[in-house]
């Protein structure tokens, strides 16, 4: 635990990456598993995962984040996509996997089923829109976690215009919606935020014991 709150503590926002430097293909299946293996609500991971290396789609990306560097100077882009028609087609889906993994019946996973296929088809669209974009923040934060204990910098990014990644990318044909992006790479060395002393609050501001 003392080796991950030290990498925790290295770890920042990078502003500036050094676009000379890539990440190995062994590093990138570790971040890929890392992310893959993230909770989520009952497990359905309701979001894709894109990896952007594309240098031109970047390009085109990085106008409709504002002008931000770290989107072409960086390895990789991972683009967190929540699912916009999460149905009980999905359920039926992950009932089937969660069978074929654990060899269980379907039949005998019914009532997880049914109780999962009820919580959705209450939700109005946007409420559903919504939870599934907030489990993409989960997987973001294993992202993060696991570049860090691989000394791999990595910046999450919300300023960026989703409607536009959406466009560009054809998540609208997908039913999927850009929620949350991540650049990961390594840091330039004459980016001065490295050398910020991290600002959080005190245990005694944050914590409240019950």
């Amino acid at each position: 635990m003392s080796n991950f709150l030290e990498n925790q503590n290295w770890r920042y926002a990078t502003k500036q990456f050094d676009a000379s430097k890539k990440i190995s293909s062994d590093a990138l299946n570790t971040l890929k598993e890392a992310v893959r293996l993230s909770a989520s609500s009952y497990g359905l991971q309701p979001y894709k995962v894109i990896i952007v290396e594309n240098p031109e789609l970047r390009e085109q990306l990085k106008g409709a984040a504002y002008g931000q560097t770290q989107i072409t100077d960086a390895s990789h882009l991972f683009i967190f996509a929540n699912d916009l028609n999460l149905d009980a087609g999905s359920v039926d889906k992950y009932i089937n996997a969660i069978s074929e993994t654990r060899g269980v019946p379907a039949d005998a996973l019914g009532g997880f089923s049914d109780m999962m296929k009820g919580v959705i088809s209450n939700l109005p669209v946007e409420a559903k829109h919504i939870w599934t974009a907030k489990q993409t923040y989960l997987a973001l934060g294993n992202l993060l976690n696991a570049a860090a204990e691989l000394k791999i910098d990595a910046t999450p990014m919300e300023g960026f215009n989703a409607a536009k990644f959406n466009e560009i990318l054809g998540f609208d044909k997908l039913g999927l919606n850009a929620s949350v992006i991540a650049t990961v790479g390594y840091r330039h060395e004459e980016d001065s935020t490295q050398h910020f002393k991290k600002v959080r609050k005190s245990h005694e501001e944050l914590f409240i014991t019950l």
